[in-house]
């Protein structure tokens, strides 16, 4: 499927992109299976199911930020401990994103589902148990869930709300920031209300995922496996220059995002702001990512490309990072709301232009599965960077380096992914 993003046929280019929303199980076929719930109240129920998910899929990330002095202070974690922290769970979303549609096709995607939601309450719970092991163990346990959740979403989105499919991508990913952006806000507070006990503000955080797995537990039952192989395969998709574009590109602007995720609260802390004040502004600016992941894709695809669209948020966000840094703190709030309309563009387009570099469904699969896995493999060096220059160098002030640096490189890939044509790689049938 050619998708033509001239300007003059922008409303065609949504749909077509709309069509191809990127599904965990694009390579296989359905199996005979319950239909979605026709009736509205049941419909209500597993839509808000999926938004309550994604609300999950981003806590563990801004509440470990947030209370980053305090884990450090407390479970006397050195300075390097305090980067790999920050890096483990980024790390975890490359490594086992390529386990989610192996593991849809053989229990089913509610089943997966159900599983993340247990494991990544029991691996957030772990957290608060006085252990720096268990502290890495349960941080690295939440983070492969989160990756698989990851990928899962988006289909079930797809097959379920294929008639509401915008409206239902909107509340999801509102829902993914929300869930950072309330993190990022209330984990400082809890702690101090739970009388100073950091195990608590880090452990609570597990009781959403778990009140979400019962009210899932019944979709999860009612169905059984939902896929079987086909026989398709994707070539050439690891040896074509575009595709690496996209992937760079993703890797790159993630990189900054978890950056913010992983240290704008520590940084904001370090210019003088207390804690509490410090979470609010990330969360103001995780909420500001939420509006412009909505608005910056349907700009984006009515133009003739991409190119300036990507190369506008990455410096929204690098010059807003630098901001952050550096700017007289009157005007703090100002940075990170510009910081939330770069980040929050960013991470969309650059998952719109794994869907409009791509012939069909298939290689968009494809193109999302090695966009995922090496982009969030290099996003990991990201917040890991930030925390070795602060242990170096006593300071945050040389992380600017590094966020230009990461924009530039953004700026150059997204340039290059941006152009109106189609990765080299093709679809090819076999014999079943």
């Amino acid at each position: 499927m050619n998708i033509n993003v001239q300007s003059q046929d922008a409303p065609h280019a949504m749909d077509l992109a709309d069509e191809q929303l990127i599904d965990a199980e694009a390579d296989s076929i359905p199996a005979p299976q319950p239909p979605a719930p026709a009736g509205s109240l049941a419909r209500f129920i597993l839509g808000g199911s999926l938004v309550l998910i994604a609300f999950n899929l981003r806590p563990v990330f801004s509440s470990a930020s947030s209370l980053l002095n305090e884990i450090k202070s407390e479970l006397a974690l050195s300075a390097l401990g305090a980067s790999l922290l920050t890096t483990l769970p980024v790390v975890c979303l490359g490594l086992f994103s390529p386990l989610a549609p192996r593991l849809a096709q053989r229990i089913g995607s509610e089943r997966t589902l159900l599983s993340v939601l247990l494991l990544l309450a029991l691996g957030t719970a772990m957290r608060g148990l006085a252990s720096v092991p268990l502290l890495f163990v349960g941080t690295a346990l939440a983070g492969a869930c989160i990756a698989i959740g990851n990928v899962l979403l988006p289909g079930l989105v797809k097959r379920d709300f294929a008639d509401r499919a915008a409206l239902m991508t909107g509340l999801y990913t509102m829902a993914l920031c929300s869930g950072a952006a309330a993190a990022a806000g209330l984990s400082i507070p809890i702690e101090r209300a739970l009388g100073g006990s950091l195990a608590g503000a880090l452990s609570i955080w597990a009781l959403p995922a778990l009140i979400v797995a019962i009210i899932w537990l019944p979709q999860a039952l009612s169905t059984g496996n939902v896929a079987r192989r086909t026989g398709f395969r994707v070539e050439g998709l690891w040896r074509d220059r575009l595709a690496w574009n996209v992937t760079l590109f993703m890797g790159l602007q993630s990189a900054l995002a978890y950056c913010v995720f992983g240290w704008l609260v520590p940084i904001l802390r370090e210019r003088g702001l207390d804690g509490v004040t410090a979470g609010a502004i990330v969360s103001v600016s995780v909420m500001v990512q939420a509006a412009a992941c909505i608005v910056a894709p349907q700009i984006a695809v009515r133009g003739k490309d991409q190119r300036l669209i990507h190369v506008l948020l990455c410096a929204a966000a690098v010059v807003a990072l630098l901001g952050l840094l550096f700017a007289p703190l009157a005007t703090v709030w100002l940075w990170a709301v510009l910081q939330g309309i770069g980040q929050g563009g960013l991470i969309a387009v650059a998952m719109t232009a794994i869907v409009l570099r791509s012939r069909d469904a298939h290689v968009a699969a494809h193109l999302s599965g090695m966009a995922q896995c090496v982009g969030y493999l290099l996003a990991a060096t990201g917040p890991l960077i930030v925390g070795l220059i602060r242990s170096w160098t006593g300071s945050f002030s040389a992380s600017a380096v590094l966020f230009v640096v990461l924009g530039l490189g953004a700026g150059y890939n997204g340039w290059r992914a941006g152009r109106a044509i189609h990765v080299g790689a093709r679809t090819i049938e076999i014999g079943r």
